[in-house]
């Protein structure tokens, strides 16, 4: 049986368990082996996580990876077909939602319209039998800088106000761990932007454990501390968000998270720190301390702001990787840059047949579609993988879509 064991501190899905940093474990997220079928499909694929308390932790994927099935399981909406669930010491496997100290945030913020803003927040309080509920709501609606709406109904808030209400109705409870299941997905792009820098500061002033469910690579990659990639309900890579853009272990993290120009070669030798291959008789290089290989079939990588276009082979800089024969096929300014696609003279099958280049307007000429270009980038910054893999891999968001929704 596979077993993809991951550790919030390391930057792969292989590592110790983040508990070895913090002996005493606290109040660390443990799942041990976590697997959950619906008949013949598996969601999630013998899972083993440990997330440290105090930790923003993101579970990325895309439609039908087992995220938001995992995020249920650790709620107690669903129960694991095989493996446990440990908060710090205590396992809570077996628990019902109600008796677990975990609340869920959802994407439709699931408020009582009849009730106020306060009476929202108190809510959970006042189940409890707290009959002076005022001195914590307010402290709550202070810390999502609501107090002055305390008394509006939901219906008279933004969609950006109601989510600050979910999050503090949930955090008045006092759980050890907040789950927030696509929580911005309502919200406009503008909107979305500052409730992810909301969301991290309110999750460093309170110190909680935050485990967020998303598809959205960008808002992972804003607020997480820690991010796991799910693919088809294994965790195929997890590390930080700077670790897991510049050194994928995989086509798919490759793909997934950001853009990549992936070229198929061999390679042609390995000396000290340094591997060399060849693509279609284009020599390029790379640390061996980035790739996964160093003999055989290999995919290079580099990502798309890495690499810069020249008319002129003497204006490169001297231990660049240079590919020649390319012709801008596509040039989009958008301001800050430009993109390019720039057609390169291979078929598919040795990688990208257009590569992806962005680059800073700094007053450079742009080059316009039709323009024979060459292009270069420092050895440093390309990433190695196994050739073996699917060079298309988590290109597409909906390749590992299911038809069983409680899957997604």
């Amino acid at each position: 049986m596979n077993m993809a064991t991951a550790d919030a501190g390391t930057g792969t899905g292989t590592g110790a368990n983040a508990g070895a940093d913090n002996p005493a474990g606290g109040s660390d997220l443990r799942l041990e082996r976590i697997t959950k079928r619906f008949g013949a499909f598996t969601a999630v694929d013998d899972v083993s996580l440990t997330i440290p308390q105090g930790s923003f932790f993101a579970l990325l994927g895309a439609s039908g990876c087992g995220k938001t099935t995992t995020l249920r399981m650790v709620s107690g909406l669903e129960d694991p077909t095989h493996g446990r669930i440990f908060l710090g010491e205590r396992e809570v496997t077996d628990l019902k939602p109600y008796k677990r100290p975990v609340n869920t945030v959802f994407q439709n913020y699931a408020l009582f319209p009849h009730m106020d803003i306060f009476e929202n927040v108190a809510f959970g309080l006042r189940r409890r039998g707290i009959k002076d509920v005022k001195p914590q709501v307010e402290q709550m609606l202070d810390l999502v800088e609501l107090g002055h709406l305390a008394r509006r109904k939901p219906a008279q808030l933004s969609g950006g106000q109601q989510q600050r209400v979910a999050v503090a109705r949930a955090l008045i409870n006092q759980p050890q761990v907040l789950l927030l299941d696509e929580p911005l997905g309502a919200l406009d792009l503008k909107l979305r932007r500052q409730m992810q820098i909301e969301l991290k500061r309110i999750q460093t002033e309170v110190g909680l454990t935050f485990v967020h469910v998303t598809h959205d690579q960008e808002e992972a990659m804003t607020m997480a501390d820690t991010i796991a990639v799910m693919n088809a309900g294994r965790i195929e890579q997890l590390g930080s968000p700077a670790d897991l853009y510049e050194n994928p272990v995989s086509t798919f993290v490759a793909n997934f998270l950001g853009q990549s120009n992936l070229i198929i070669g061999e390679v042609t030798a390995k000396d000290g720190d340094t591997i060399t291959l060849d693509a279609q008789g284009q020599r390029l290089t790379l640390p061996a301390a980035r790739s996964r290989i160093d003999s055989g079939r290999i995919i290079a990588g580099v990502r798309p702001e890495k690499v810069s276009l020249a008319t002129d082979a003497a204006r490169i800089p001297n231990g660049h990787n240079v590919l020649t024969g390319g012709v801008v096929s596509d040039a989009s300014f958008i301001g800050v840059s430009t993109q390019y696609l720039v057609k390169m003279p291979w078929g598919s099958q040795v990688g990208c047949e257009e590569m992806s280049v962005f680059e800073q307007n700094a007053g450079q000429e742009i080059h316009r579609p039709g323009t024979q270009v060459l292009l270069h980038w420092d050895p440093t910054q390309t990433f190695g993988l196994d050739g073996a893999q699917d060079l298309d891999a988590g290109s597409d968001p909906d390749d590992e879509a299911s038809d069983v929704g409680a899957a997604a």
